[in-house]
């Protein structure tokens, strides 16, 4: 059913068995063997790729249920120990990843030596959907979400900056609807920090061609230093991402942009207890950056 939960959300043979850590023939003959049982086809066969068929779209709901339930059990008898150990899959967005982690696992394995740490770095949209596939136990995502199935814990807020070219330092700070008439730079689609400065700017969803996309923060705040335009970025990038490019940094006027980052889980899971006492270290991991931060200014 492992197998088979992958090569539906591959679409792909040899992704599918790559992921698995299985030879490819290994893979096709599980799931022939899986088709041989059930007595139905579960995918389409194509040159490139495979598709799943009506069965197949209808079992992967199924198995994926299935295989979150005998992971949910492996939980409970961890929970049951009431022991911080195993394995422990974290998925965090790409504005906090580089940011935050290193502290977050380094203050992790001191408070929890047996603990495995797996971090998945993703958008939201993906992070929420493999927390309900089981295939993540929790996520940290900017607050809210409003997912009925899933446990939103506030960890902390943080507020945007302004990120302008070094000759621009001395400028007064502008005003949001004064934003809107600059070349602002922008990350791609599916970022909740792009929806976020856009809110911020009271733009729409679609912004005017001259706003620029980007995939990162690094590449934004690179392209201020080039004199491309300006940008906005969460104050826990500053440090890292302003040292080697030739920007200022100035913050907003009160009620200045912000954001509200937090750990979400799956109400249903047995682990909430430990992964209660993993948003604490997380946490106290962002205070500790702040006062970092604050020491150096």
């Amino acid at each position: 059913m492992r197998y088979f939960e992958a090569l539906a959300r591959h679409g792909h043979f040899k992704r599918a068995a790559e992921a698995c850590a299985i030879s490819q023939p290994a893979l096709s003959m599980q799931i022939k063997e899986l088709e041989d049982v059930l007595g139905a086809m579960l995918f389409e066969r194509g040159a490139r790729q495979v598709r799943l068929t009506q069965f197949g779209e209808e079992a992967a709901e199924r198995v994926r249920g299935i295989l979150r339930a005998v992971d949910e059990l492996g939980d409970l008898a961890r929970a049951a120990r009431n022991q911080m150990v195993g394995r422990i899959r974290i998925g965090v967005i790409p504005t906090v990843a580089p940011y935050l982690l290193p502290t977050v696992i380094s203050n992790l394995a001191r408070a929890h030596p047996g603990l495995d740490i797996h971090v998945r770095e993703s958008v939201t949209r993906r992070l929420i959907q493999e927390l309900a596939e089981g295939r993540l136990d929790a996520a940290v995502v900017a607050l809210p979400v409003s997912e009925t199935s899933l446990e939103e814990v506030p960890l902390f807020s943080e507020p945007f900056v302004l990120v302008r070219h070094d000759k621009d330092a001395e400028k007064p700070v502008p005003s949001n609807e004064s934003l809107r008439e600059m070349r602002l730079l922008l990350l791609e689609e599916g970022h909740c920090f792009r929806d976020q400065a856009l809110s911020f700017c009271s733009m729409p969803s679609a912004p005017p061609r001259e706003v620029l996309n980007a995939s990162s923060l690094s590449t934004l705040v690179q392209m201020v230093g080039a004199g491309i335009g300006i940008t906005l970025i969460p104050e826990m990038a500053v440090p890292v991402e302003t040292r080697s490019a030739g920007v200022s940094i100035s913050r907003f006027d009160e009620p200045q942009p912000s954001r509200t980052l937090g750990m979400i889980w799956r109400k249903t899971s047995p682990l909430a207890p430990q992964l209660s006492e993993v948003s604490e270290i997380i946490r106290a991991s962002a205070e500790e950056m702040r006062a970092a931060g604050r020491a150096s200014h």
